[in-house]
């Protein structure tokens, strides 16, 4: 996979060469709950307690680059104007809809 990001390094610093864990979900639920559009912290645990940085977006343009067998499955977030284009095996890719709410959780390793 290769991933293009825009972080805000204001409030969440990030430097060439550092390590980090980063995860994409469609819900912040433990139980894997579908996510309503309502979020509210009311003192539950959720996926976002285990990471330091947290996004929430829509996925906004869904397209394949290449033919054959080097064809790419290509997504495209927009996480409130910071954009996130993501793109490689199209099995992956195939299994994101449209419009999609996306959370993008990173953590520093």
């Amino acid at each position: 996979m290769y991933m293009q990001l825009d972080v805000n390094t204001e409030i969440y610093p990030m430097h060439a060469g550092e390590k980090f864990a980063m995860s994409l979900a469609s819900t912040l639920d433990l139980d894997g709950t579908p996510d309503t559009g309502y979020y509210t912290q009311a003192g539950r645990k959720s996926l976002a307690d285990k990471f330091e940085y947290v996004m929430h977006g829509k996925l906004y343009k869904i397209s394949e680059e290449g033919s054959g067998p080097n064809v790419k499955g290509v997504i495209y977030v927009s996480f409130g104007g910071l954009l996130m284009m993501l793109s490689g095996d199209p099995a992956n890719t195939a299994k994101l809809d449209l419009d999609q709410r996306v959370f993008l959780l990173i953590r520093k390793v």
